[in-house]
């Protein structure tokens, strides 16, 4: 989209209070589009025991909204989430599954629940993501990596609709992180020295481990020695651990890997090693896959040679794909992937690791 068809655009910005929405704002507004801002409340009315910071976030984004001359609105989100995002966040750990709240924020509530309170009365949709988009021949939008391997979120994006896809602009995703750090520098922007978030936002000062024990409680079980099938250790819930998981685990005589769960039973299975092959996969199976692009999905199946991620780091994999019919399908991995857990998803890129497809759930 050309400056020119972007000025003729009703333009939402979700402000976060963060470095890379303060950057995404000024991006805007040097390229003359003046968006509203709207700031999303996701955390707890609890402000004691689930503080997110929203005070200081909403000090961030009040003095940058009066800097440019646009206007700050809060959407109060925070039941939704807590009724979609962290249902379903529950619900795989309880089921030994390994959950990603940040995509399922990012189609239930930053273009989803938001676009049904108030970004329906815009054209467009613009977050801090580090992602970019282009429209190919056919006119078909589609989502494509950014330069910084780093921080690329493509991964948190492979889940959301085509329609949410059409709306979506990201103002930064050409840049690279230590970029948008010189550019709010160079502009003096409050939050430009401001740390990036860790983790998941809404939780704040409260570890994940809480939130879980805030619904699950604890239940203790065994820790067993896939190898001896010795009990060496006891744990306090199969959902405070993930496969792949290396450490927490209060094992001596270590590393110790998690490569499998007995949820029925609550027991956790280990191998012990620092790159033990039990812990890695070359293959593994996907279901449901969700197509970003959904029109694509009915002229042509995904290519059967791919790159591919299955946690968000600067890494990805390269591989083949068996198509084995209604939405399934088996990942061959070209060297060994550590840490494949079910429940997480599996990233589908072209071989050139640039368009995202979408994402499918690991079920092994």
């Amino acid at each position: 989209m050309n400056t020119k068809e972007l000025h003729q655009k009703r333009v939402a910005l979700l402000l976060s209070g963060g470095v890379d929405s303060a950057v995404a704002l000024h991006e805007l507004v040097e390229n003359g589009v003046r968006p509203d801002c709207l700031y999303i409340k996701i955390g707890s009315e609890d402000k004691d025991e689930w503080d997110c910071l929203m005070e200081e976030d909403l000090e961030m984004a009040t003095a940058l909204c009066h800097r440019y001359g646009v206007t700050l609105e809060i959407v109060d989100c925070h039941r939704d989430y807590w009724d979609e995002v962290t249902r379903y966040t529950i619900e795989s750990v309880r089921e030994g599954r390994t959950p990603n709240p940040d995509v399922m924020c990012n189609r239930m509530i930053k273009f989803g629940a938001f676009d049904r309170k108030r970004g329906h009365d815009y054209d467009l949709i613009a977050t801090g993501h580090y992602a970019q988009t282009e429209i190919d021949e056919n006119g078909w939008k589609w989502l494509t990596t950014s330069p910084d391997p780093v921080k690329d979120q493509t991964d948190f994006l492979a889940q959301i609709y085509d329609w949410q896809l059409r709306k979506a602009l990201f103002p930064i995703g050409h840049y690279r992180k230590e970029e948008i750090r010189a550019i709010a520098e160079r502009e003096h922007l409050v939050n430009a020295r401001r740390k990036d978030s860790q983790g998941i936002c809404f939780l704040g000062k409260i570890s994940y481990n809480d939130y879980l024990r805030r619904y699950l409680g604890e239940q203790e079980g065994d820790i067993i020695d896939i190898d001896t099938d010795k009990v060496i250790g006891r744990h306090k819930g199969h959902w405070f651990h993930t496969i792949g998981q290396r450490k927490g685990l209060g094992l001596g005589g270590g590393p110790w890997n998690v490569v499998r769960k007995d949820v029925e039973r609550n027991i956790l299975y280990v191998v012990k090693g620092y790159e033990p092959i039990r812990a890695h996969r070359m293959e593994f199976k996907i279901k449901d896959f969700h197509f970003v692009v959904s029109g694509i999905s009915e002229v042509q199946k995904l290519p059967r040679d791919v790159t591919f991620k299955v946690r968000h780091t600067p890494d990805y994999f390269i591989g083949t794909l068996d198509d084995l019919g209604d939405g399934n399908y088996l990942v061959h991995a070209d060297r060994w992937v550590q840490g494949v857990a079910p429940g997480q998803f599996c990233v589908i890129y072209d071989r050139d690791f640039h368009r995202c497809f979408g994402s499918g759930e690991i079920t092994l």
